[in-house]
């Protein structure tokens, strides 16, 4: 009779108690000796399943907070819209609106404290406005000016420590009317600072605004192209780091300069681990082009997106430990 150590040359191991789930223990097999048991592990790739619909379909819209509390504000529904949502985990129901109906906007910091900046107003026109709006969780005040009027930015931070940074509107501008401007918030008023290297507009943001990521966007040539650059903010100046593998746009990030995601359109994902760049996991469901981002790596939020009111949930790869049976 053909033993498991004739077909495999090992034999199983046994061990008093489960080993740490673990990439070196991925598809392995022991046996437990204190419980009598044969068991595994078992690899799940990374992937998006569907969230809750949006009650306002939009794209190019702002998002903030976390995967079971998120903001959603502003956008592009026909024109500028003011509409806010709010995110339980399951579902989305009203918030407060925006003063300034805007889309192409950045938004950051939590459900119930941040901060909604530049944008674009009805089509054809002008960027909408100057003013930032803070968020209390119920309301949109009005707050600072920004500095220079720009739509297609990223964003990162908080209410009263925010970075958005590129864009399209005003000088100093490259190719295609291209931003490189930076400006911080300190939840009162925003200060221009250090460019960054490279003019995009619709780049992914995320981070704080000492650790800040800007990634893909449209640009920097004329015609325009989607961008595999990406680069950091580290509170004062940017630094040009490994490129994206897909060119890329009107995307969302999650997350920060040692480890972030980025997704949109294309429908692949890819990570960051502080030095390079990897697709990974299951593609959207379908490209959520313009849309926005809540949450962090392990658990992200896509929210709306071109087909208009879809939000997408990341669930990251994991190894887990399976009991062994003959069914």
């Amino acid at each position: 009779m053909t033993t498991f150590k004739e077909i495999s040359g090992k034999l199983i191991r046994t061990l008093a108690t489960d080993p740490t789930p673990a990439s070196n223990y991925e598809g392995q097999i022991w046996y437990n000796s204190t419980i009598g048991v044969l068991k595994g592990s078992t690899f799940t790739a990374a992937a998006w399943s569907s969230g809750g619909a949006l009650g306002t379909a939009r794209n190019d819209l702002g998002g903030s907070g976390t995967r079971s509390a998120a903001l959603a504000a502003g956008g592009s529904a026909g024109g500028g819209s003011n509409a806010t949502e709010e995110y339980n985990g399951t579902s989305w129901s009203p918030g407060g609106n925006l003063n300034t109906a805007r889309y192409g906007l950045g938004v950051a910091g939590t459900q119930t404290s941040s901060i909604a900046a530049f944008g674009y107003g009805p089509p054809g026109g002008l960027p909408a406005s100057t003013t930032s709006e803070d968020y209390n969780g119920s309301t949109w005040t009005n707050s600072g000016n920004v500095n220079t009027l720009r739509y297609g930015v990223g964003d990162a931070g908080t209410q009263t420590s925010a970075v958005m940074f590129a864009g399209q509107g005003t000088a100093p501008l490259g190719p295609d009317n291209n931003s490189i401007n930076t400006e911080e918030y300190n939840g009162s008023a925003w200060t221009s600072v250090n460019n960054m290297n490279s003019h995009r507009r619709y780049i992914a943001g995320c981070g704080t605004q000492t650790s800040a990521l800007g990634a893909g966007g449209y640009g920097p040539n004329p015609g325009g192209a989607n961008s595999t650059i990406s680069e950091e903010y580290d509170g004062t100046s940017w630094t040009s780091g490994n490129p994206l593998v897909n060119g890329r746009m009107l995307n969302a990030a999650v997350g920060d300069t040692s480890n972030a995601l980025i997704f949109g359109s294309p429908t692949t994902t890819e990570s960051y681990d502080g030095t390079s760049w990897t697709n990974t996991s299951s593609p959207l469901a379908f490209g959520q082009i313009r849309c926005a981002s809540a949450a962090g790596v392990t658990d992200a939020l896509a929210i709306s997106g071109g087909p208009g009111s879809a939000t997408s949930e990341f669930n990251p790869s994991s190894i887990t430990t399976k009991t062994l049976t003959t069914s």
